[in-house]
């Protein structure tokens, strides 16, 4: 079985450390990607020139305070385990406000290879 590990982090002056950790834990391979919620756009107050329904390009084109998503498949549990244990230890308990947010899927079936 196959798990997919999900991270929205919260402070982006984690990241480096945070993807040390997750290849320190075994993670082959990880996808980093800009990502904002609709939370921080409403905190930082809604720009009159992004449009109803913006696209992701027209997000990035903002100064808005951005997330990064981090994820990764892995091929165990354990390994999941250890890459969540691990973003802990960098950027505190996920329990905790502004520090992130992980989730781990179990994947039916995965096409590619690790």
């Amino acid at each position: 079985m196959s798990y997919l590990v999900l991270l929205v982090l919260d402070d982006l002056d984690h990241s480096h450390d945070v993807l040390e950790a997750w290849e320190g834990a075994g993670a082959k391979g990880v996808t980093i990607l800009e990502s904002t919620g609709i939370g921080r756009l409403r905190r930082a107050g809604l720009r009159d020139d992004i449009p109803l329904m913006p696209s992701l390009s027209d997000l990035f084109k903002s100064d808005e305070t951005r997330h990064r998503t981090l994820f990764t498949v892995v091929e165990t549990e354990e390994l999941a385990d250890r890459i969540i244990e691990g973003t802990q230890r960098v950027i505190g308990d996920l329990s905790q406000p502004h520090t992130g947010l992980a989730f781990v899927i179990q994947l039916q079936k995965v096409y590619g290879r690790f």
